[in-house]
């Protein structure tokens, strides 16, 4: 399986075709499988790989990630067509004048966009279970969810279609289908990466970020992004997350967080429960002010149960929201003094591996709950501190995925990224092969052209 690194290299050197990839991916996704993708870019494909390789032909570097092949989310904005949020709402906008400011970085950096992908609609849950566009079905097993709302880019980049997707975190977003899909996924500290041209959800939250196969990808991919260079280092002052986080999480997890650091101090976030609540609070007032005039305008055009809550956030009282703000003011000033402490947190990604489609419930403590509400019990707090998290999925061939969160202090993410292939490298963590998929398309070029 090649890196990104090294399929940016071998288009460079001009021993791959961009186009050559462009073509055979077109058809793999036209022919998705796990309802994970919403538009098939082949115009703009086509012609962003023509113009990487024409780069080549003239001795010109086309950039780092020359012609990697990537998706988006289905609420970024793609010049020339209309930004629908996983919704037929917006099917007939007017159509984007400008690619969103991350697509702009990446396509400046010799990247090719093939698709959009999948989500719950407006971002609002965690399954990809979308009225209009279906369910995303899981890699690693077509009868189980993806995740979500990002459901359509991690299961891309889970089967091998595409190098890396892109995908938005508001609650636990991104990490919630990299854990269940068995992926890296990022969170970057609140407003660490570009949000312009990206389709809003609840803004006191809201993150993008990149799902890939291996940390050196996501680095990569993260540095293009954030326009910084990862250090390096390899000492860590490291605690493990307790509490809550220990209560509604799998033997695998726990007994892989304590092997990785058996000494390290096991430490409570505070009001843990009265966190998650506020931030409940704050995502569905921001959700149900953003779609208020839609609602009014035209509320049976929403998926039903996206609808009935951001009607209930739109009914929420303002003191409410204030109140609940200003609790988050003054509980991110108690936990940054508590991180300062340490360069990584501990903490499962999920509480469970991916469940059913035919029934999308998981156990909270001790009891059914839907999981497209309550996948993220473990992300949502961690969103609430605007810290950076980075989903890592422990290495489990031939299993269902599980993931860690490792959660760094603000702006430390390429500590995140030392740890994380620290971990790799000791096989801790890693991506597996779904069983059963389809290879991963890595083009590999013949022994001649490399010659």
């Amino acid at each position: 399986m090649r890196s990104i690194a090294q399929t940016a290299a071998a288009v460079r050197a001009g021993t791959l075709s961009a186009r050559a990839m462009v073509e055979e991916v077109l058809i793999a996704l036209v022919a998705d499988e796990h309802v994970a993708v919403t538009r098939v870019l082949h115009d703009r494909a086509r012609a962003e790989a023509d113009a990487v390789d024409a780069m080549v032909a003239a001795g010109r570097d086309p950039g780092p990630l020359a012609g990697v092949l990537y998706g988006v989310k289905d609420l970024f904005d793609l010049q020339g067509l209309p930004t629908t949020a996983g919704s037929t709402i917006y099917v007939d906008a007017a159509p984007a004048r400008s690619d969103a400011e991350a697509v702009a970085r990446l396509k400046a950096a010799g990247a090719i966009c093939l698709a959009t992908l999948n989500m719950d609609e407006f971002a609002y849950g965690f399954a990809t279970i979308n009225a209009a566009y279906g369910t995303t079905r899981n890699p690693h097993d077509p009868s189980r969810l993806a995740g979500g709302s990002s459901g359509g880019s991690a299961a891309v980049v889970a089967a091998g279609l595409l190098a890396f997707a892109l995908g938005s975190d508001t609650n636990g977003s991104i990490r919630v289908p990299a854990s269940l899909c068995g992926l890296y996924g990022l969170k970057p500290t609140q407003e660490g990466l570009p949000l312009a041209g990206v389709f809003p959800f609840a803004e006191s939250f809201d993150d993008i970020g990149p799902f890939t196969r291996s940390v050196e990808d996501m680095a990569l991919v993260w540095q293009v992004l954030a326009g910084r260079e990862p250090a390096s280092r390899s000492e860590f002052r490291i605690a493990r997350l307790g509490g809550r986080f220990r209560e509604n999480a799998q033997g695998e997890q726990l007994a892989a967080i304590d092997a990785i650091a058996p000494d390290a101090p096991l430490i409570e976030l505070p009001e843990i429960a009265r966190a998650r609540s506020a931030a409940f609070i704050i995502t569905a007032y921001e959700g149900g002010t953003l779609h208020r005039q839609a609602l009014a305008e035209n509320a049976m055009g929403f998926d039903p149960q996206v609808r009935d809550r951001l009607l209930a956030g739109a009914l929420l009282p303002e003191t409410l929201y204030e109140e609940a703000q200003a609790f988050r003011a003054e509980y991110r000033a108690r936990i940054e003094a508590l991180v300062a402490d340490y360069d990584v947190l501990l903490a499962p990604a999920t509480p469970t591996f991916a469940p059913p489609i035919a029934d999308p419930r998981i156990l909270i403590d001790g009891a059914l709950s839907p999981a497209r509400a309550d996948l993220g019990i473990h992300t949502q707090p961690i969103t609430f501190t605007a810290l950076p998290s980075l989903a890592v999925p422990l290495y489990r061939p031939g299993m269902l995925p599980i993931g860690l969160q490792l959660i760094g202090g603000p702006g430390r993410e390429p500590d995140l990224f030392a740890f994380a292939a620290m971990l790799e490298a000791n096989g801790t963590i890693g991506f597996s092969m779904p069983l059963g998929a389809a290879r991963i398309i890595d083009f590999t070029p013949p022994v001649a052209a490399r010659g």
